[in-house]
């Protein structure tokens, strides 16, 4: 399949009668469109084989030429056989555990996209399949204190100033300070964080990572502006991010690609109410499992977020000063009464999943819609000449102060930052 294909000519045509393939993958660029067939070619054929040293069988792949380079899909029988309904959750089972590699699990997830991705050269698919493995490996290592009306970072790396807040220090790499703030392993202290912040900071990580090796300038450039002023919050997603999907036409409900920032909406009105309660961020780590930065060495699967999510609605308690919090203890031990095994548990954890596992209403509206959310998000492009990343100007910048931030679905709350209060790891 792989060589006939790259023997034809023309552009992707739906032949009348053939139905549209399931998969649609991404595209790559041809560097020079201009240039000989054979070496538009030739680079189709390094790019296929870049893929099979990732663990891609060639038999799997389906590769058409476009106007602008090559598409490169999931063939219709490895889609059924591989990410059956769009569902990569379950790749790794697929694939077996000796055959199954993170690396290889990102590219198989953006060969089976439902929605074009096109890479503008081959350098940018290779830095976005670096990026999503450094944001898997800084995830996995994230453990942090959760906190809705504070903010803590070590004070050897960082600053903090009501108009700019947290800064590096002079002389402070990013990536330490990112690694200290966020890795109990390597600090030996817990740090304070929302769900939202936690995110940032770990998707900064995995790109600052990768940009050591394509693009340093950027990273330099990256750790100046961080000198000066974070970028947080709606800023930060419109600088490194980009968006996939929406409420009009949502992504598959189980389709994720590791290092995918995804967002579950409490739908229950009352609940949502409690600050930090209103939903949950969390990055995706591929074999099925999303981020868990609150309990050391824990992940959640997708139904454990949907129960965990739906128990809060029962755990709303207050504080002596009036103030609603979630009693987190009780909701884990909600979840854990539907594990022992009886015929009444396994049907009301069967009738909870069924009610969270429908897409969020749209932003106020609490009606019959479920946790899910209708996109993902990941980083932008990062290498010179194709860097989609702008940072934002020093100047005129809203300060902190007066810039809110986002705890659970992005509802905001101000913080109370500290750079010395961080709270030791238990013996």
């Amino acid at each position: 399949m792989f060589t006939y294909l790259l023997d034809q000519t023309g552009s992707i045509t739906e032949t009348a009668g053939e139905a549209a393939p399931l998969a649609q993958g991404f595209e790559v660029a041809h560097d020079l469109p201009t240039g000989p067939r054979y070496t538009q070619r030739s680079a189709a054929g390094r790019i296929a084989h870049w893929l099979q040293a990732h663990g891609v069988d060639l038999m799997w792949l389906d590769v058409h030429p476009t106007e602008q380079g090559w598409q490169f899909r999931l063939t219709d029988a490895a889609w059924h056989q591989l990410t059956p309904d769009f569902d990569t959750l379950t790749l790794k089972p697929r694939l077996g555990a000796q055959r199954w590699t993170q690396d290889l699990e990102i590219v198989l997830a953006l060969l089976a996209s439902p929605v074009l991705h096109t890479f503008p050269s081959f350098d940018e698919l290779c830095a976005h399949v670096d990026v999503r493995q450094n944001i898997c490996r800084a995830g996995t290592a994230t453990t942090l204190a959760f906190a809705t009306e504070s903010a803590e970072r070590p004070a050897q790396f960082w600053l903090y100033a009501e108009d700019t807040g947290f800064t590096l220090k002079p002389g402070a790499p990013l990536i330490d300070a990112l690694t200290m703030a966020t890795q109990p392993s390597v600090s030996g202290e817990l740090f304070s964080f929302s769900c939202y912040r936690a995110t940032e900071y770990v998707l900064l990580l995995g790109m600052a990572q990768t940009l050591q090796s394509f693009n340093p300038a950027l990273l330099s450039a990256l750790e100046d502006t961080w000198r000066t002023q974070a970028i947080a919050s709606g800023r930060f997603h419109d600088t490194f991010l980009t968006e996939v999907g929406s409420l009009a036409h949502p992504l598959p409900m189980q389709y994720y690609v590791p290092g995918d920032r995804v967002w579950f909406r409490n739908p229950d009105e009352a609940s949502a109410d409690v600050v930090g309660f209103e939903g949950s961020w969390v990055v995706y780590l591929g074999k099925g499992q999303f981020t868990d930065f609150w309990r050391p060495a824990s992940v959640y699967t997708l139904e454990d977020k949907c129960l965990e999510i739906y128990f809060w609605r029962h755990a709303v308690a207050h504080h002596a000063n009036g103030d609603a919090y979630i009693d987190e203890n009780k909701v884990w031990a909600l979840m854990a009464q539907l594990e022992n095994g009886s015929s009444q548990s396994q049907a009301q954890r069967a009738q909870i999943l069924t009610q969270m596992t429908r897409y969020r209403d749209g932003r106020g509206i609490y009606a019959d819609g479920g946790c899910i959310d209708a996109t993902r998000e990941h980083p932008r492009w990062l290498c010179p000449g194709t860097c989609t990343v702008e940072l934002p100007s020093t100047r005129n910048t809203p300060s902190p102060a007066t810039t809110t931030v986002p705890t659970g679905n992005g509802v905001p709350t101000h913080m109370r930052p500290s750079v010395s209060g961080a709270s030791a790891l238990p013996a």
